[in-house]
């Protein structure tokens, strides 16, 4: 029988080749590979990749740390090896502010006085004058007089009449001294200061005042106030107490005494004493830091105070408040800011400077001719490690006061030359590298001062 067309021949069927049947891999390699399949092989790849990158990272980051923190210890290290030599060497400068709490413990303010209106003088004025449709004259007498003094019509009244009698110049100061009403205490203030000054228009010719304060009632307030700075309470002060002085009278006071200082050739106040120990405890008020907002109030009144000498009063009372100064203060910051605070340009307070930082010089270095004093201080070895500077500081603040404004000393080639000398030793025998406690002040400030002195 003949093959029918399309079958197989024999030699084909024996073929192995084409007789075997597909294989796995052959129907694998048929299968049709969709988009989803790509994707997830894709993902699968970058996650591997994204695995292996964080291992890398937190291998790295874990020798990063190791090396920060080994570099953080030689640093640590470093540093506290530079504090022990910072220590050996003097360390930094200690911290050292001026400011001494002059006022204690306040006391209670004495009763007021209220005066009577009767027949008195301001009420006849009053009758006759043009404030009377103004004023309901039947208030009551201490509503009536308050009224006046804060409306400012009883300096006019006061104008009017031309006196000032006794209860009413004794109950306007006790307003003054002590009132806690910020009204009554500032009109009060102005009252006096118009009537002491004349600073009112209306005043042309002096007032017949019947009682002006002694320095015994300023004294006598001061004490009220607290004041006891140069008294044996000085050291059981209460910072923390709510009665700790100073009081806001202070303020007044200041402006009291400034006026009162001005009228000498009319109301001779104080005595020669008194004007000694009024310059004295103002110069204390610049130390208490609480007062430090009244500091230029302060200035013009130690101003008025220190004019209020004759010319014969001034070069005796200008040492004896120097000296005292001098022997109440120690060697600190406190007494530089004493000799500091007399800022006055006049020749009074030049003088006064001068003399105040001698004074203290003679003091602390035991020595009193002015050559002396400045061979004491030539003499100090400021190079030698164990050389206190902070007390080399203060000697060199006030000499530079004593010599700087001493019109006496201008003179003097000789002082001239040892004041010289003393800059060199401390501007050159101080190198700028010197780590000690006060060695760059003293430096610096010496030799700010050599460069004047060769300027001049």
């Amino acid at each position: 029988m003949e093959p029918q067309f399309g079958s197989r021949l024999d030699f084909e069927l024996e073929d192995p080749l084409v007789f075997a049947p597909p294989s796995a891999s052959a129907k694998k390699s048929k299968k049709v590979i969709g988009l989803d399949d790509l994707l997830s092989d894709f993902y699968k790849e970058k996650g591997k990749r994204v695995e292996g990158a964080a291992k890398r990272k937190r291998v790295l980051k874990h020798d990063s740390d190791e090396e920060d923190n080994a570099r953080e210890a030689t640093l640590s290290h470093t540093l506290d090896e530079y504090q022990k030599q910072m220590k050996e060497m003097g360390g930094e400068d200690e911290i050292s502010h001026w400011g001494l709490r002059v006022f204690g413990v306040q006391k209670n303010p004495p009763a007021v006085l209220l005066p009577e209106l009767g027949s008195r003088a301001i009420f006849q004025a009053l009758r006759h004058s043009k404030l009377n449709s103004s004023v309901e004259v039947g208030q009551q007498e201490s509503e009536f007089l308050e009224g006046l003094l804060v409306n400012g019509w009883l300096p006019k009244l006061i104008t009017f009449s031309g006196h000032l009698e006794m209860v009413l110049a004794k109950w306007t100061f006790h307003l003054l001294m002590y009132a806690s009403e910020e009204t009554l205490r500032i009109s009060a203030c102005n009252f006096w200061c118009d009537v002491l000054l004349g600073k009112s228009e209306e005043i042309s010719a002096p007032i017949k005042i019947d009682w002006l304060p002694t320095y015994a009632e300023l004294k006598r307030a001061l004490a009220i106030y607290g004041y006891v700075f140069f008294s044996s309470e000085a050291g059981s002060v209460d910072a923390d107490s709510k009665h700790a002085g100073p009081s806001l009278n202070i303020r007044a006071w200041i402006k009291f005494v400034a006026a009162a200082c001005q009228v000498r050739s009319k109301w001779p106040m104080f005595s020669t004493s008194e004007a000694e120990e009024l310059t004295e405890v103002l110069i204390c008020l610049f130390l208490d830091r609480q007062l430090e907002g009244l500091s230029m109030l302060l200035y013009e009144c130690l101003l008025s105070v220190i004019s209020y000498f004759t010319h014969e009063e001034w070069s005796t009372s200008c040492k004896k408040v120097a000296k005292s100064l001098a022997s109440r203060l120690s060697m600190d910051l406190n007494c530089l800011r004493a000799v500091e605070c007399i800022s006055g340009t006049d020749e009074r307070s030049k003088c006064l400077r001068s003399e105040a930082a001698y004074q203290m010089l003679v003091k602390f270095l035991d020595k009193v001719a002015e050559e002396e004093i400045l061979n004491s201080l030539i003499s100090i070895n400021v190079k030698e490690k164990g050389c206190d500077l902070f007390r080399m500081y203060i000697y060199l603040v006030l000499a530079e006061n004593w010599l700087l404004f001493s019109s006496s000393l201008e003179d003097k080639a000789v002082i001239r030359d040892m004041w010289g000398l003393y800059l060199r030793n401390c501007s050159c025998l101080i190198t700028s590298t010197d780590l000690r406690s006060y060695a760059a002040k003293v430096r610096n400030r010496a030799l700010y001062l050599l460069q004047g002195s060769v300027n001049r």
